[in-house]
Parts: structure tokens; sequence; C-alpha cells
């Protein structure tokens, strides 16, 4: 988790702890009043990341991994655990470290479909991970080779669905089998699989849930053809999220019971079902604050932006994160007007256009807070230009 050095003293004060505020009636905006932080600040809630975990657990007939790259913060893997879920979906060996450290006996899986030699080797022999995912046939080698033929190895074979336009991001235009390489795939790993699984992943933010019976009925066809038995379906992520503007977003149920009314009538309810949630789980765990540092008519230029935690509100995403202003001295006068944002880096591309709705006397000193950060902002933030530090509190 990052640190609070800048704001120790203060949370002492004010709160009697270092980083965790365990005061149910502290308003958030009270805190920020109180803190005035100079720097970006994540405020995380990790008892709504608790309940969505519970929530989904409920939701879902399987196993659900949670993806850890979507908030690796250690206070929302422990909030997730809290909610019921104790298995992970796992991309590299920092997050299977980070998941060991933290809870030895989890149960991980290694997803990412295309792993370094000696990553496989690792997460094989050092800490006992035996599921792992491929996409192709050298992939299938580079597995057996680095766990010594290992017989123990559960496999999962992950195919490309048909192109998404519902979803942000076609999660298939990178990874996955197509159809006759998913076939050779599934019938090359059955002699040594101790059990074999099929996945596949719609894309993120999703907009339709019908989206994942379709992926259902296109694996249940690549699974007959291929002629071979399949213990178990993953039915990955990209649960979606409602943020400003979005509309009709389904709801991660909706997408489950899709999914589940596909198996049935496929007559593959039955197999063992598996499901990687990440943003549905976390998203709406956090805020982040941060500081206006000069207007210009309607820019205005902020400390955090999309080489920090803001990266998806930048064009190529285009994210309405929901926004608060809060003022730093004064009451706003109650108009509103349409704003670009432009973060602290010299790169021109650190620009979010929105537009975001925010009070019309807003100016130097003011906080803008973005809500439903919790999944990736932390994650992907980096530190161009030296901008990227950011303190983080739990309420």
């Amino acid at each position: 988790m990052s640190t609070i050095r800048p704001f120790t003293e203060r949370i002492k004060r004010h709160y009697g702890s270092n980083d965790y505020i365990e005061n149910e009636n502290q308003n958030w905006v009270s805190i920020i009043q109180q803190l005035k932080p100079a720097k970006p600040l994540y405020i995380l809630f990790p008892q709504l990341i608790t309940q969505n975990a519970r929530a989904f657990a409920q939701a879902f007939p399987g196993k659900a991994l949670y993806a850890v790259k979507t908030n690796p913060d250690p206070n929302a893997i422990k909030a997730i655990m809290a909610g019921g879920i104790k298995n992970f979906d796992v991309a590299s060996l920092e997050e299977i470290r980070l998941v060991h450290s933290m809870c030895p006996q989890a149960e991980m899986h290694f997803m990412h479909p295309i792993k370094t030699p000696e990553d496989i080797r690792s997460a094989y022999f050092d800490y006992g991970i035996r599921h792992f995912v491929l996409d192709h046939e050298d992939e299938l080698y580079k597995i057996m080779r680095e766990t010594d033929l290992a017989q123990d190895l559960h496999l999962t074979v992950r195919i490309a669905c048909p192109k998404n336009d519902s979803a942000l991001i076609d999660f298939s235009s990178k990874f996955g089998a197509n159809r006759e390489d998913a076939i050779m795939l599934l019938q090359h790993c059955r002699s040594v699989s101790k059990t074999l699984g099929i996945s596949f992943h719609v894309g993120t933010q999703t907009e339709q849930s019908a989206r994942y019976a379709m992926a259902i009925h296109y694996s249940a066809a690549i699974i007959r053809e291929s002629g071979i038995n399949v213990d178990s379906i993953n039915i990955g992520g990209g649960y979606p999220v409602a943020y400003q503007g979005d509309k009709n977003i389904p709801t991660h149920k909706d997408c489950i019971d899709s999914a589940l009314q596909a198996l049935k009538e496929e007559q593959l309810e039955d197999l063992n079902l598996l499901a990687e949630p990440g943003r549905a789980l976390v998203a709406n765990g956090a805020k982040l604050v941060t500081r206006v540092e000069l207007r210009k008519d309607d820019m205005l230029y902020i400390n955090d932006g999309v080489y920090g935690g803001l990266f998806d509100a930048a064009k190529w995403v285009d994210t309405l994160f929901p926004t608060t202003a809060i003022s730093c001295d004064r009451p706003f006068d109650g108009d509103t007007t349409p704003y670009r944002l432009s973060g602290p880096t010299c790169d021109s591309l650190d620009m979010m256009n929105g537009p975001f709705t925010l009070p019309s006397d807003i100016d130097m000193g003011d906080w803008i807070v973005f809500d439903n950060v919790g999944a990736y902002s932390q994650a992907i933030r980096g530190n161009f230009n030296g901008f990227g530090h950011a303190d983080v509190i739990c309420i």
C-alpha cells in the first residue's frame, strides 16, 4: 500500500491511527477538509469491497477467482477475502508473491496466457501453483518443460470469442485461441492434464449480458468438435460497473444468469464453474482526491492525471468518473460548468476531455473527488515526471 507520510501526524491527531480511520460516522468530506491533501489521496472503503465480494459469491454457484491486477492493494485483497472469495487470478510472479505473503494457503490460478519460463518454474516449484492457462501449443510445451513433465497440472485452454462491439475493450483481440487451434489444444492437453478446462473473457465493461451466453454456446461447440471431455469452464471477467452517463448497464448477476442459462441449454451445467471478477468487486471501493492547481477558462489543471490514477479518463478510454467538488475555503455558488481536465505532467497527452460537470466558481486549491476508482487506478499509476506518489487511507 502507498505510504501516507505527509499525513501521518494529522491523521494521528484527528483519528489516532496511521492509515486506518475506524470511525463509521466520520464523513469523508470532512476528512478531506481537515487533512487538506496537497498530493493525490485515495480513500478506500474495505467494507464496500467486502459487501461486493459477498454478493458475487452468493450469485455465482462456482469458484470465484479475484483478478488481482484490478487492485493489488493489500487492504482490497483482505476485504475480498473477508467477503468469502479466497481464490485468485494472478498474472505474474509479483502478484503470486503478494497473495502468498498474505495467504500462503490460497489457491492461485496463473491466468496469463503467455508466461516466462522462469515464472512458470518458480510458480510450480516455489509456490505450489498447479493451475495454468494457455492459448498456444508452444505455451503448452513451455509449461510441460518447466514443470519437469508434471503429472498434477490443471490446464485451461483460453479461447478467443467472436468480436464483442458492446465491450469497452475486446479482450479476445490479444489473447485466446481461434476455433481450430482451441480444438487442437484441448486434444493435446487432455493427456497431460489432471483436469482440463476451457475459458474465455468477453471483454471489459461489456454492455450486453447476452454476450456471456453467446460465449458459452461458442465454447460448447468447440468442446463437441474436439471430442474431448472437459472438466471445467471459466466464464472470465468483464462484469460492468456503471460510471457517469452509463445507462442500462447489466449487473454481475445478469451476466452470471445469462451464462448459467446457456450452460443449461448446452447440458453443461455439471461442469465445474469458475469466474474472474475484478472491477465489479472493487470499483466503488475507493475515491481519488485531487487538487486544482490552476484554472484557464474551462480547463482545470489538477495534481493527478492519465499517467497517474486517471488513465481510464484519457481519450483512449473516456471513462466519465462521477465527481464531487469540495471547496477549500468557501461555499460554491451553485451554478455548474462542463470542464476539461489536465494532469500534472509536461505531456500534452495528459488530458481528460470529459466533460466533467463541476461548480462554475471552482478554482485553485479546491479539490475534485473522483468516485468508482477502486479498479485499476492504483494498479496502473506510474511515476512519469515524478508525479506518481499518492497517499492512501482507509475508512
